[in-house]
């Protein structure tokens, strides 16, 4: 199940409120250097937390690798992101283990309680709901991770139980 990450129409006046005097170090160190898109990237996605289209027109000005290439790269790895992500990830596993235990019914509980559908985030930014292939944690199945925290043997309403208890905790 691949969630759908392709950019999402962004207006300019977003796009301009990003600092890109942020890429300046690392662009002087890829400067001349083969292979360096990956990392260029990572480094781009570490400090803005997704890959904005401007860092793209950056990177294209400043070292001539092609958008293309760039989107090539972005597009093909599942940790670059092209649109922000909330304050938390929520992972659902949809793995073998948690596909039989009714990871669907979790994935269609929080996407109905956050009101976004997977690969979103929700207006406020505070959620982004993900399907993911596997997390690893078959004996507690079916899983979410929010974060680095590992939520198991749940059904859906204790999942949106979950993220009711984040968003007070929010509001503290």
């Amino acid at each position: 199940m691949r969630i759908n990450r392709i950019l999402q129409e962004k207006t300019r006046a977003e796009q301009s409120e990003i600092d890109l005097s942020l890429l300046d170090s690392v662009i002087e160190k890829s400067r001349g250097k083969k292979g360096n898109v990956i990392p260029l990237l990572q480094a781009a996605q570490a400090f803005y937390g997704y890959l904005p289209d401007v860092v793209f027109e950056r990177l294209e000005h400043e070292l001539g690798i092609s958008k293309s290439q760039m989107y090539g790269v972005a597009t093909f790895y599942s940790q670059f992101r092209l649109s922000p992500v909330g304050k938390h990830i929520i992972k659902v596993c949809h793995g073998t283990a948690c596909h039989v235990q009714n990871a669907t019914e979790l994935s269609e509980y929080l996407s109905e309680a956050l009101n976004v559908n997977d690969g979103e985030t929700t207006e406020d930014r505070m959620f982004t709901l993900e399907s993911v292939a596997c997390l690893g944690c078959c004996s507690l199945a079916p899983v979410i991770m929010i974060g680095d925290e590992v939520f198991g043997k749940l059904d859906g309403n204790a999942a949106v139980k979950i993220i009711n208890e984040i968003k007070l905790k929010e509001k503290q």
